[in-house]
């Protein structure tokens, strides 16, 4: 019987968890014997209590915890200094790894014979659906960005007509039709603003289009998107297009959203300074990229700053800011996924990589690097 361990997330704030009493049952009904350290829950306000009546052990020692695993299973990757006392070497971790920007997590991951599972990179295809991660917390994401330029800005979204006179609707610009800037379109037109969006791939133009809002059509040449719908990145000369085009929508826009992000790479810049100072004072730019580089020229991770005027939110981490809904869509992830691998016969997570999508998920398994991008990344560095 394979023991599933779900430590307390330790980064500042993090409020989300990987794991909720229903998941518990779940779990236990497959075969698995689960632990949690104590105080898993209580950010989301769930106990202890509610863990062990579905079935779980608690467990007060985080060390003891997870030297007692089998698949260690959380939101964000264990600190660096905790793989060096994972003493088993069949050990599966499972969360978010950021596997593309952290070298020595990857060589300690090797060196220590850990099996790691990344769940950014659940591939993009009909069976894992219930399994993407990534999107869940994106689609939360759009929500969260609207919700906060919503609140900063000196003015309401909708169109308001009333006998000291009509208010005009807002306008809000979303840069990146994907799943976070579709969830910002969408929670924009809810809330009574007049939306326009913009994205490289005009196939997602129909979308944004049933969605209520408009498409801004920038004539970028030959652009499209990867096997896993990711935007392919443009060349300079694109860039330079996009950001001349939509600088007169940006202008006119009271609330601007970024999510712009290249799977594995540096997300592009998009507004400048010089475009920033062309907004209202008192307008407001969300930067959903702004911890991984920023899609905002002066954004900055985690902080919320004024440029010529106009506030410019780098916060991140934004499903954190509903992390009850958060911790629910994300524990899914995780018991779909492993439901998915999971052996009735032996009642094990068993790591079959010739499976389209271990394959692509699998970053470390025996000692070594298995996953063909992170290789393939490697040797086009090396040369």
């Amino acid at each position: 019987m394979q023991v599933f361990a779900f430590p307390k997330e330790i980064l500042p704030s993090e409020k989300r968890c990987a794991l909720l009493p229903a998941n518990v049952k779940a779990y236990k009904l497959s075969g698995a014997r689960v632990k949690i350290e104590s105080g898993l829950g209580d950010a989301i306000h769930i106990s202890d209590e509610e863990y062990r009546s579905a079935g779980a052990e608690i467990v007060f020692g985080r060390l003891a915890l997870l030297q007692s695993a089998d698949v260690i299973i959380s939101v964000h990757k264990l600190p660096l200094a905790e793989l060096a006392l994972l003493t088993n070497s069949d050990k599966i971790l499972i969360s978010f790894l950021d596997p593309f920007n952290d070298a020595d997590y990857l060589q300690a991951l090797e060196s220590n014979n850990i099996t790691s599972i990344s769940m950014e990179m659940i591939p993009r295809i009909s069976r894992c659906q219930k399994m993407d991660a990534l999107s869940s917390q994106a689609s939360l994401a759009g929500y969260v960005m609207t919700v906060q330029a919503a609140t900063k800005l000196p003015s309401i979204l909708p169109m308001m007509m009333t006998p000291s006179g009509t208010i005009k609707p807002a306008k809000v610009f979303v840069i990146g039709a994907g799943v976070a800037g579709l969830q910002a379109i969408a929670t924009a037109k809810r809330l009574g603003a007049s939306v326009t969006a913009f994205d490289t791939r005009s196939v997602v133009a129909e979308q944004v289009r049933s969605l209520g809002g408009k498409f801004l059509d920038i004539d970028l040449g030959e652009t499209g998107e990867t096997a896993q719908g990711y935007a392919n990145a443009l060349t300079p000369e694109q860039m330079e297009t996009q950001r001349q085009a939509q600088a007169q929508c940006i202008a006119d826009s009271d609330i601007v959203i970024t999510t712009a992000q290249l799977f594995g790479r540096k997300p592009p810049m998009l507004i400048n300074q010089e475009t920033i100072a062309l907004m209202k004072p008192g307008s407001v730019i969300v930067d959903m990229a702004a911890e991984s580089g920023g899609n905002v020229q002066g954004s900055v991770a985690g902080e919320e700053v004024i440029c010529h005027g106009v506030t410019v939110i780098g916060q991140g981490n934004w499903s954190n800011d509903v992390a009850i809904d958060a911790s629910h869509m994300y524990a899914n992830n995780i018991q779909h996924f492993i439901s998915d691998s999971w052996s009735q016969e032996t009642k094990t997570l068993t790591i079959n990589l010739s499976d389209e999508v271990l394959n692509a998920c699998v970053i470390t398994h025996q000692g070594k690097i298995v996953s063909e991008m992170l290789l393939s990344l490697q040797k086009k560095a090396v040369a």
